[in-house]
């Protein structure tokens, strides 16, 4: 038939890869899979896919492939240097669809290497995901994806069959733009992730409920997309596991890495990165990146006397919100600040990470007036705050009083002290009337 749809190899079969490529079958594409795992192969075959025992006996006679290993070494083996490579077999004009997360360097890196390799003929797609394994499996996912304007010929359909139709963000500038767009995502993720388990675990060394403080969280300008979703699982035991910790941990070293690469200071993801360290440290690292919680808590009962001033529910409540507000303001101007510096456009950039996991109401109100800055070229003097307007001093006030709060009861918040630091030098000695969004003039010369 004229309108068949093409047969696909896919790599990679973990917790995503199992969930989009169960997701083509069920588009009607024809799907082999490889997966080291060998039981992992049987249940995809029960799924309706075929299996291949090597990437190159997967990807043989198929044009197009898509590669959803787990880090960019990885990748390098099944694609190029392993035994059985897949660039061995690959048909003339295949489609590589690389979705995993990998540093931009690599990405770049990689197709040069099938250039000089006399495989120039393969249209790499560089197409990092974000959205979990049940929008993989649903077909629902945010894709980021740079290439060349053949390889976007070629690949677009096999995308959109991956895609939320309105996630699908085809980003300017080739391969290795569609990994810098997943970086930046992934400073909000990663930051957003730990100052979860920072606010809970504040508010348990409150002596609060954590799910009453969990609602008003949630019902409060210091709403994101991670809290509500890792939140719950803080209070079942981490259970049931959907991301571990070790998955996160390596995001923030392909973020801090290229932040020294390129000259930029990740200011809070290199914070986060630390402490993510600490958790595999304890041996953590496979389990849920909500159990970080245990970091925050493990002190409690074990320091002596300790007094606080916070007295009455709401006023714990307010320091739990207003700690949240100063971190999240700042990983929203680390974000944005680091897409200038990649050189990305902010506007798609602001879009996918309000739609995506990511996402946060203070990166809502803070975002476009942080974007327009960068525009008309006023970031490094700030701008004062409209009538009414979120301030940067107030910010600053309230997230100090959390912060002093917690020096009194012994209570580590590694995000909000280093948030208030950044915050700090925005402030500098000229800092009264500030809007929030200026914050990012810390980022300004970068």
């Amino acid at each position: 038939m004229a309108d068949a749809k093409p047969h696909v190899s896919f790599i990679g079969l973990g917790a995503m890869g199992f969930g989009m490529a169960s997701h083509l079958i069920k588009e009607g594409y024809t799907v082999t899979g490889f997966d080291v795992w060998a039981p992992t192969l049987e249940r995809f075959k029960a799924a309706g896919g075929l299996t291949a025992t090597t990437p190159s006996e997967a990807v043989a006679g198929k044009d197009y492939c898509v590669c959803m290993v787990a880090t960019a070494q990885q990748a390098q083996a099944v694609l190029v240097d392993g035994p059985n490579a897949a660039i061995t077999t690959l048909p003339q004009g295949a489609a590589v669809l690389l979705c995993s997360t990998v540093p931009c360097e690599y990405v770049q890196s990689l197709q040069k290497q099938l250039q000089a390799l006399g495989r120039g003929d393969i249209l790499l797609v560089d197409s990092p995901v974000s959205g979990g394994a049940a929008r993989a499996a649903d077909g629902t996912l945010s894709i980021m994806a740079g290439m060349s304007e053949a390889a976007l010929e070629k690949a677009r359909p096999l995308l959109a069959a991956m895609a939320d139709p309105a996630k699908l963000y085809i980003v300017q500038g080739g391969v290795g733009a569609g990994s810098n767009m997943k970086m930046v995502h992934q400073v909000l993720a990663a930051c957003q992730i730990l100052s979860s388990s920072e606010a809970l675990g504040f508010a348990d060394q409150l002596g609060l409920d954590l799910a009453k403080a969990q609602q008003t969280v949630l019902g409060s300008d210091a709403w994101n997309w991670m809290f509500e979703h890792r939140t719950p699982r803080m209070l079942t035991q981490y259970q049931p596991i959907a991301s571990a910790i070790n998955i996160i941990m390596k995001d923030t070293s392909i973020i801090t890495a290229e932040g020294r690469r390129s000259g930029f200071p990740t200011l809070l993801t290199s914070a986060a990165e630390q402490v993510y360290f600490s958790g595999i440290g304890r041996g953590f690292g496979p389990d849920d990146d909500s159990s970080l919680i245990r970091l925050y808590t493990e002190g409690k009962g074990k320091v002596g006397p300790v007094h606080g001033l916070a007295e009455s529910e709401e006023q714990k409540l307010t320091l739990v919100v207003d700690l949240l507000k100063g971190i999240l303001l700042c990983s929203a101007a680390e974000a944005l600040a680091f897409a200038n510096t990649v050189g990305l456009d902010l506007d798609q950039v602001f879009e996918l990470c309000i739609n995506a996991a990511g996402g946060s109401r203070i990166l809502e109100k803070v975002g476009p007036e942080i974007i327009k800055a960068f525009k008309e070229g006023t970031v490094k003097q700030g701008w004062k705050a409209s009538e009414g307007g979120l301030a940067l001093k107030d910010v600053a006030e309230r997230l100090q009083a959390a912060v002093e709060e917690a020096q009194r009861i012994k209570a580590p918040l590694f995000l909000g002290t280093q948030a208030l630091n950044v915050i700090r030098l925005a402030l500098g000695s000229h800092g009264e009337g500030l809007a929030a969004g200026a914050v990012v003039k810390v980022w300004g010369s970068y």
